[in-house]
C-alpha cells in the first residue's frame, strides 16, 4: 500500500476526530470504543491507533479543536478596547458563546460531550483537572475585565471584581448546562440572551 501523504494523513486524522465526536454524542464517552470510532470513520482500527494512542487522546484532540480557539476568543473579546467598555465586552463574550452553541454544530456537540456525555473517572479522571485549569484562566480574564470596569467607575458600589468574576463564571457554566437540558426550547434557550443582559445590567452603575 502506498504511503499516505502528509495531507492525506491529516485528512484521515480529522475524519477520525469527527467520527469520535459523533460517536461520543450518540453512545457517550464511556460506552464508545476505538472500534466504534473506526467504524463510524470508515477506517480500520489500526488507522485509528496510528493517529491516536488511546480514546483519551482522541477526546483531547476533539476538545482542543473547540476549546483552544474559544480561549483565544475570550482573550480577544475581553481585551479588545474597540468592542465597548469592559462590562459590554463581558456581555459580548457570553452572548457570542450562546450563539456559537446555537449555530455551530461542531461546537455544540463538543460542549454537549464535555458537559453531559463523559464520566470523569478512570482514564478520564485527569481531564477534570485540566478543565478546571482552563476555568482558572477564564476566571483570571474575567477578573481583569471587572477590575477595569471598577477603575472606569462602571461597576456598582460595593461589588468586588473577583467576586463578580466568580459569579459570572458560575452563571455561564450553569447557563450552558441548562441550555442543553432545555432541548424543547421551553425555558432557557429562548431567554438566555435576555438573562445575560440582566446579569450584566445588575452589575453596572
Amino acid at each position: 500500500m502506498a504511503r499516505k501523504t502528509k495531507a492525506e494523513a491529516q485528512l484521515t486524522r480529522q475524519q477520525i476526530i469527527d467520527a469520535a465526536r459523533q460517536t461520543f454524542v450518540k453512545r457517550g464517552v464511556s460506552r464508545t470504543t476505538m472500534e466504534h470510532i473506526a467504524e463510524t470513520a470508515g477506517v480500520t482500527r489500526g488507522a485509528v491507533y496510528w493517529h491516536f494512542a488511546s480514546k483519551t487522546d482522541v477526546f483531547f484532540a476533539m476538545r482542543d479543536q473547540v476549546a483552544l480557539p474559544l480561549l483565544d476568543r475570550i482573550s480577544h473579546t475581553l481585551l479588545d478596547e474597540e468592542r465597548g467598555d469592559p462590562l459590554s465586552r463581558i456581555e459580548t463574550y457570553m452572548q457570542e458563546t450562546m450563539e456559537l452553541l446555537a449555530t455551530d454544530a461542531v461546537a455544540r456537540q463538543t460542549y454537549e460531550i464535555i458537559t453531559s456525555k463523559c464520566e470523569y473517572v478512570y482514564e478520564f479522571a485527569g481531564v477534570r483537572a485540566q478543565m478546571m485549569q482552563c476555568g482558572h484562566d477564564m476566571l483570571a480574564k474575567l477578573t481583569a475585565a471587572y477590575s477595569r470596569a471598577k477603575d472606569k467607575g462602571l461597576l456598582r458600589q460595593g461589588l468586588e471584581p473577583a467576586a463578580m468574576a466568580l459569579d459570572t463564571f458560575a452563571f455561564s457554566f450553569s447557563l450552558i448546562h441548562l441550555w442543553f437540558a432545555d432541548s424543547e426550547k421551553k425555558l432557557i434557550r429562548t431567554k438566555c440572551h435576555d438573562m445575560i443582559k440582566a446579569h450584566i445590567s445588575l452589575r453596572r452603575l
